[in-house]
């Protein structure tokens, strides 16, 4: 997808390297984490994203799509008991290509994919959503 995928947390590399052989080990198959986890042990990074607790000294789960320009375009911040949907981070990632590939003449509707209906700003759209998005698309599996 031309994305570059890291994973950041308070826990030492030496955390990572059991989390990765151990547990996410089992979980792939055998296979290793296919991204960088990197260690921010003193929470610098994570209180540049506003993630990190200071009280209990851990980092909430976030998830940020940085375009390259550097620029955020979405976050998501969870608590430590839910877990993030890789699905909709792909969803997502190939929405805001597609929308900065059109460079503004089409954006994507809650719910798109990849060969869905995008929809046209513009004058034209302002109270006819209905007629140009199928709503259905965004609940589809």
């Amino acid at each position: 997808m031309g994305v570059e995928v890291f994973s950041i947390s308070v826990d030492s590399v030496f955390v990572h390297k059991i989390w990765n052989d151990n547990e996410l080990s089992k979980m792939l198959g055998g296979k290793s984490v296919p991204f960088a986890m990197l260690s921010d042990q003193n929470g610098n990074v994570g209180r540049l994203y506003g993630v990190y607790d200071e009280e209990a000294g851990t980092e909430t789960r976030g998830r940020f799509i940085i375009d390259p320009d550097g620029i955020i375009q979405a976050f998501e911040v969870m608590t430590p008991p839910v877990g993030r949907n890789v699905k909709e981070t792909l969803r997502q990632i190939q929405a805001f290509q597609y929308v900065r590939e059109a460079k503004g003449a089409e954006v994507a509707p809650a719910g798109w994919r990849p060969g869905k209906n995008t929809l046209k700003p513009g004058p034209n759209l302002v109270g006819n959503v209905w007629k140009e998005w199928k709503v259905q698309e965004a609940f589809e599996e």
